[in-house]
């Protein structure tokens, strides 16, 4: 996977959570998880590459504090239409 795309969980039509998959090679898995800040974990690669964030609490984490993960994890920002799916849900 090449490009990084959000994937989100519903339950009873309630956002229960999401995943932000980053770029990484096919077949890669999660060997690792660490927490970032709160409702955001991020997903290791048993190389140590960051290949996805958990998003635990999607009502409560905002654009900002994605964000600030993804440029601790060294990966752009996300833009305002990439977000946009969790703020809808």
């Amino acid at each position: 996977m090449r490009e990084r795309y959000l994937e989100i969980t519903f339950r009873k039509g309630k956002a229960l959570a999401a995943y932000l998959y980053l770029p990484r090679q096919p077949g890669t898995k999660s060997a690792r998880t660490q927490e970032m800040r709160p409702g955001i974990r991020a997903d290791y690669s048993a190389a140590g590459e960051a290949i996805g964030l958990e998003i635990n609490a999607p009502g409560r984490v905002t654009a900002e504090d994605v964000n600030l993960v993804l440029k601790q994890l060294g990966f752009p920002p996300l833009a305002p239409e990439e977000f946009a799916p969790i703020r809808a849900a």
